[in-house]
Order: structure tokens, then sequence, then C-alpha cells
């Protein structure tokens, strides 16, 4: 009998380069239900669980900024079982994992239109980013009701405002302007991004910070994705030759 020897994740100094801010569209989860004959709710539930493990490695590995892709502004058209499965796992992740995050100084922020959201959701996101605003560790994005296009959409109407008040020459909008009214305010760009399932999408998600991520789309669905491949996506990134234009 093959004996399977638990992996010990690695730790900063094991790679020789660490991304400053991995962006993960989680897939699969639905795929994963239906390969292990499971309603679809139980494979969302199944990702979620396999998220806290990723959340915490990323923390402890000192990476300043973690974004997830957890609910687009097209997955409202998803069956509305599915959809109030969804919005169920919110409530949960966060009543169950709040606690943890906070004392490991992470903070939350939302990406997204909150204001669309159920009020009980909408209250539950709210009170997370206000009780972790002030922490100074892991920058947890979680991209809820989200959309790279309506992102960008609403950077150009806060500018377009500010040009329009006199408060902003259009010769003074730069590439800067524009990043300081993304939801990412303050942040850097994506250095890394990682798909599972194998789809070779970004699906309408951090199109302005992704402009010179590297990616990275392993097979295995989001369930399945342990923390040691995510140390192995980690290394990959740490290999790459990143030119941004040049030689």
């Amino acid at each position: 009998m093959k004996l399977t020897i638990p992996y010990t994740p690695k730790t900063a100094d094991y790679f020789p380069r660490l991304p400053a801010h991995v962006a993960i569209i989680m897939d699969g989860n639905g795929r994963w239900a239906k390969r292990h004959r499971l309603a679809i709710a139980k494979g969302h539930r199944a990702g979620t669980e396999n998220l806290r493990e990723i959340i915490r490695h990323t923390s402890n590995l000192g990476i300043g900024s973690l974004s997830l892709y957890a609910f687009s502004t097209e997955n409202w058209s998803r069956p509305p079982e599915e959809v109030a499965a969804l919005m169920q796992l919110i409530l949960d992740f966060f009543a169950s994992e709040i606690d943890e995050l906070d004392a490991k100084n992470v903070r939350i922020l939302i990406l997204g239109d909150k204001e669309q959201l159920p009020e009980a959701q909408r209250e539950t996101l709210l009170h997370a980013e206000e009780r972790t605003a002030r922490n100074t560790g892991l920058r947890l994005n979680i991209a809820i009701n989200y959309g790279g296009r309506a992102e960008l959409v609403k950077a150009a109407r806060e500018i377009a405002t500010l040009a329009a008040s006199g408060h902003l020459s259009p010769g003074q909008i730069s590439e800067s302007t524009i990043a300081e009214h993304l939801y990412t305010a303050g942040q850097p760009d994506v250095d890394l991004l990682i798909r599972t399932s194998g789809e070779l999408r970004l699906s309408n998600f951090l199109l302005y910070q992704c402009a010179y991520a590297e990616f990275l789309f392993p097979k295995k669905l989001w369930p399945d994705f342990s923390v040691q491949d995510y140390d192995e996506a980690l290394m990959t990134f740490a290999t790459r030759n990143r030119r941004y234009g040049g030689r």
C-alpha cells in the first residue's frame, strides 16, 4: 500500500522571488460537483473549504495582495438555486473566517458593486471591510458582483466628474489617475494570475490590473487545487523572465 506523505507548505525564503499581487479565478466548482455526482452547491462549498488554506498560506508567505474572483456581474444569469447557494456561502464564509482573518492582520476589500447585493450580504461585506480597515497585513480583495469593464466605466465616470467640475484638466489624466479610481487603488498591479480548470480566459477580471501579469492555467479544478499546487505556481512565476515590453 502506497503511503501519502503530507505536504509541507514552503516558506518565503524557499522562493527566489514572490509576486506582490496574486489574482485567482477559482474555476471548476460546478464540474467538480458533477464529477463527484453532487449538487452544484456542494462543489461551491468544497471550493470555499479549499480557499481557506490558500488564504492562510498567502498570508504566511508575506504576499501583499490576493484577489479572488468570487461572483461576477454575469453570474446573476445562473440558475436561481445556484445563485442562492453562492449568496449563502458569502454569509457562511465570513461568519466562520472573519475572526481568524482579523487576528492574522488581513485587510478585506470587496471589489464590485455592493449596492446591488441582498441586504444581508451587503451588510456582512461592509462589516468585514470596516472591521479590518486598519489591518496592515495581506490585502484580501474579494470580487463580488464584479466586472472588469464595469470597473473601468466607474473610473471613467469619476474622472469625468472631476474634469467637469474643474478639479482636473484632461491633460492631467494619466495611467496613475485611472489606477487611483479602480477598486484596487493603492495596490500594485497583478503579477501572477492563476485560473484553475484549464480554461484560457480572463472572463472580465481585473482587465486593467493584469496588463503585465504572468498567466498560469493549471488543469486542476478549484476544489482540487492544493497548497502544493499553489507553491508550484509560485515557483513557476519565480522562473519567468518579465521584460515589460523590453528585451
